[in-house]
């Protein structure tokens, strides 16, 4: 499956990709995990999940709120009633459903990068697995935009690509391909860089792994206010994650069943990939191919041009 190569941009009136790998080259932006992909983390491997019933909850609290307030302004009108009580069970009878469905299903897979061996392991099921070579894993920042009454609406994702290493393989098992919807653009490359920065830097690099532990989520939650303070202030960091996150997107809530669903995260226990997964000695350690080097130091002298400029361009 052949993508532009990494570093492109291509703009449309209402959408927008950037092209990220291969080959992997710095984004230029920071390493920033903003929906706790990754859930294990060592010197060997980071174990990359795709899995979030906080960001469902996230989504349809505040449907829950706004149509608990309508529901209050027609308490009065019986035909209006009516008709509000099915639009509500349409619109957020349903989602609910799936996310009470998702709760009691498996925790899918995670896909594990190893830094070692400049591999990746892409589970397929029970019993089969793909072992991909780092440089040949695809990764795009897909933007796209509407326009209403309502105004400009934008969403974007993050999209990795494997391709199966078996030429016999069917064309129905050819690709595998995951998305994270963490908006595109330069928030898709910050996720996009966890990934990046753990393989080509270290693990040094990349954010912690998520908390996952079952239960504090209340104390979590403040120490997570108490990090954000530091950078925004208190008063920024009370109205947007004290009140609005809270009682608009009910983030406590989110993060519990969030922890709860993934304690422990799901682990990969294939015989050959927990030997696969073992520390090498440094000297057996794969290296970078020449094309990447030469890609990466031709990436880093173009993002130090663009600081010096923005540099000087500031008053």
């Amino acid at each position: 499956m052949s993508t532009p190569p990494a570093g492109t941009t291509q703009k449309r009136l209402f959408s927008r990709n950037d092209y990220l790998a291969p080959l992997p080259i710095p984004t230029g932006e920071e390493p920033c995990d903003v929906l706790n992909t990754i859930w294990r983390k060592n010197e060997v491997f980071v174990d990359i999940g795709n899995y979030s019933i906080g960001a469902a909850v996230m989504v349809i609290w505040p449907m829950v709120v706004l149509f608990a307030f309508m529901g209050y302004l027609f308490r009065n009108d019986q035909d209006d009633a009516h008709i509000f009580a099915i639009m509500t069970t349409c619109i957020i009878g349903i989602p609910t459903l799936f996310l009470i469905q998702g709760l009691f299903r498996e925790v899918p897979l995670p896909v594990r990068f190893n830094r070692q061996r400049r591999e990746v392991c892409v589970p397929q099921g029970d019993d089969e697995y793909w072992i991909v070579p780092w440089e040949s894993v695809t990764a795009a920042a897909t933007q796209h935009s509407s326009v209403s009454q309502a105004g400009r609406a934008t969403m974007g994702l993050l999209i990795i690509g494997f391709e199966n290493p078996d030429p016999l393989a069917k064309d129905d098992n050819k690709h595998f391909s995951f998305g994270f919807n963490c908006g595109g653009g330069t928030t898709a490359m910050a996720l996009w860089e966890c990934i990046r920065s753990y393989m080509e830097i270290g693990p040094q690099a990349v954010p912690k792994a998520a908390a996952l532990n079952a239960g504090e989520s209340l104390r979590f939650y403040i120490d997570y206010m108490r990090d954000k303070a530091k950078t925004r202030g208190w008063i920024l960091t009370l109205l947007w994650d004290g009140v609005f996150g809270v009682f608009i997107f009910n983030a406590p809530l989110a993060q519990y069943l969030q922890r709860k669903k993934l304690y422990p995260p799901p682990d990969l226990t294939y015989p050959a990939i927990i030997e696969w997964s073992k520390p090498l000695p440094p000297e057996q350690w794969a290296k970078r191919s020449a094309a990447l080097e030469t890609a990466i130091a031709k990436r880093e002298a173009e993002l130090a041009v663009q600081t010096a400029q923005a540099s000087e361009d500031k008053p």
